[in-house]
């Protein structure tokens, strides 16, 4: 296996440890949500920002390291159209990502208080669920596109420099 194998598999399992992980959480907690059972839901909640924590910020942080070195290996210039718009895309699903998981702790640690308390869930609970859900989705699409770029690499009319 040469080299730049190893990094597009890196690659490649990053890309689908982030859609993968994404789309698991996402239907985790909506089912999860679904019973409005606070104690069932701290716990889904509990398994999600850990599983957050382990897989997507890992693959997060290696996406762009693997990325750039497949890129510099082969002669992509990182200003190459798809590149770019790659990306950018990526820079947008971080924008979502962060709040998005700050919202995941507050649900967890609302829903805990609420099981603790033998309470229903609150409404800023509600809230931030609805907000959370909302965020994912465009950053569910992005994370495609990113994945149709990387796999179709069209020539954009676009780039730097």
């Amino acid at each position: 296996m040469t080299l730049e194998d190893m990094l597009r598999l890196a690659h490649v399992i990053g890309a689908t440890v982030l859609l993968g992980t994404g789309a698991g959480i996402a239907f985790f907690m909506v089912m999860a949500r679904r019973s409005e059972n606070p104690t069932l839901i701290a716990h889904v909640a509990e398994t999600v920002v850990i599983a957050d924590t382990i897989f997507t910020a890992t693959a997060a942080i290696l996406q762009p390291i693997t990325g750039y070195l497949l890129a510099r290996l082969i002669g992509w210039p990182l200003t190459q159209g798809w590149i770019w718009l790659s990306l950018l895309l990526y820079v947008f699903v971080g924008l979502f990502w962060l709040p998005v998981v700050w919202i995941q702790i507050r649900l967890r640690d609302i829903a805990t208080a609420s099981a603790d308390a033998g309470s229903a869930l609150p409404p800023q609970w509600f809230k931030l669920y609805r907000i959370w859900f909302a965020c994912g989705f465009p950053a569910f699409f992005a994370v495609i596109a990113i994945v149709w770029l990387m796999l179709t690499k069209p020539d954009l009319p676009f780039g730097i420099g």
